[in-house]
């Protein structure tokens, strides 16, 4: 089980670089996890509250996921 801060250190850093690098912050996460070797599913157990609404707003965006729908996190 995470803890919470664990999941505040990891959605920080994933915004920081997000920002700095310009891009999603899926592909952020998905870079971090091809570079540390950490699999993506246990990055999921990661995003807090706050990234998780991010992400769901970036994919409705690019209508990956459906106007109503929540990600399953």
């Amino acid at each position: 089980m995470t803890t919470r801060e664990e999941k505040n250190t990891f959605s920080m850093m994933i915004e920081a670089r997000a920002e700095a690098s310009k891009i999603s912050h899926m592909e952020v996460i998905v870079d971090y996890c091809e570079e540390t070797g950490l699999e993506i599913e246990v990055a999921g157990t990661l995003v807090n509250s706050t990234l998780k609404s991010k992400i769901e707003e970036e994919a409705r965006d690019l209508r990956y996921l459906p106007k109503g729908s929540k990600l399953p996190l």
